[in-house]
């Protein structure tokens, strides 16, 4: 988890523009290497760039950067200073023009840095919701009281598949166990997926007509019925429940 962060990190700080230029050109050949990271980008890319539709292009003044500069020269012509030298300000103090040039600039990306770095940790923060691939296998653990787990049940979100596979589970005699879903826009009353008819065994079933959003937060059972399943279409004897719970972080 930690390399995905620092992947989404560097594709936040590249599309933001706050990387130098030897940064840049080092992301770039990862870019050719790296699928994740080139993956990452133009998440970023794709996320960011309808924030540029709200704002209207603006041309800067042709003079504006003359006029910055001059503006930062203005003392060393007075002091009859050049670059690199101390020369005499307005109020009668000695500076190097140097210095504080570079000072500027430090604290010009100290501005923009700090802004950057804001923006990054906020996508960092969204990342797992956002960007990441929410964990597509789930469990439901079915429980007797405090006995020991009797099924376990597995649902891959991606392909609808349920896994069940008995933990201390035994056959009965003259019974069979079935297995139920119940769920807001599944059905509000148990609904039957079918006999699980080898106890011994894992049993695989299918639920491809259901939305995988809705399979997330449904809750199953397992209930004990006569041999052939339950007569009324609803559950009749003895039932378990489990609701589904991330399998990965």
């Amino acid at each position: 988890m930690r390399e995905r962060e620092d992947i989404e990190l560097t594709a936040a700080e590249y599309v933001l523009g706050t990387l130098t230029r030897e940064e840049r050109v080092a992301v770039e050949a990862r870019r050719t290497r790296e699928p994740a990271l080139d993956a990452a980008i133009a998440v970023w890319e794709r996320h960011l760039s309808p924030m540029l539709d709200d704002v209207a292009p603006v041309a800067p003044p042709p003079d504006l950067f003359p006029a910055i500069e001059a503006a930062i020269a203005g003392p060393a012509r007075e002091g009859g200073g050049q670059d690199g030298a101390r020369v005499g300000t307005r109020d009668g103090t000695v500076t190097d023009l140097a210095r504080m040039r570079r000072r500027l600039g430090r604290w010009r990306a100290a501005a923009v840095g700090a802004a950057a770095i804001a923006a990054c940790l906020a996508g960092v923060l969204v990342v797992r919701e956002v960007i990441l691939p929410p964990s597509r296998t789930f469990v439901a653990v079915f429980h007797d009281g405090d006995t020991q787990p009797r099924f376990l049940l597995s649902v891959d979100l991606e392909s609808r598949e349920l896994t069940i596979r008995p933990v201390t589970a035994e056959p009965v005699a003259d019974k069979t166990y079935q297995l139920w879903i119940v769920g807001e826009g599944i059905s509000p009353i148990p609904r039957s997926l079918g006999l699980l008819e080898d106890v011994s065994g894992t049993t695989r079933k299918r639920l491809d007509q259901v939305d995988p959003a809705l399979l997330r937060n449904a809750t199953f059972g397992i209930s004990l019925e006569p041999p052939g399943g339950s007569p009324t279409g609803q559950p009749t004897g003895p039932a378990l429940h489990g609701t589904l719970i991330p399998a990965e972080d």
